[in-house]
């Protein structure tokens, strides 16, 4: 059994903590922790947008509170974020995401992040080996 406690990594266990001006991903498991996938809690600033294109992963994104947008990039659609919403990822869609009011997020990613991928320029991460 695995028990982790979000306060104490955000304070303390700085390795599971990746940021830059704009966004902040707290990640609860990793990889090493043998689940198949990783979770983390990830809060985007109000007024934030981000391009992302996971390509070699899958991700599921979870509204907790705030709200904001996601605009498909090759679609051209532009979605709701609010408390609540899910969204998938499920085709490694290249997408634009917008923090209207702060947007606090529960991220599962397959396969798994270890902790240590860093946004590359076309917004995805490198595939390591684990």
């Amino acid at each position: 059994m695995i028990i982790r406690d979000f306060n104490h990594i955000n304070k303390n266990d700085k390795r599971r903590v990746v940021s830059d001006a704009n966004w902040k991903s707290i990640r609860m498991l990793l990889a090493e922790d043998g689940m198949g996938f990783s979770f983390h809690i990830t809060i985007l600033n109000e007024g934030s947008k981000h391009t992302f294109e996971y390509k070699r992963h899958f991700e599921s994104v979870y509204c907790i509170s705030g709200s904001g947008s996601i605009k498909d990039l090759k679609t051209g659609e532009t979605h709701m974020i609010r408390s609540g919403v899910l969204y998938a990822l499920n085709k490694n869609d290249r997408h634009i995401l917008s923090a209207d009011k702060e947007l606090v997020m529960a991220c599962v990613f397959n396969p798994p992040v270890t902790g240590n991928e860093v946004h590359q320029a076309d917004g995805s991460y490198a595939l390591e080996e684990t």
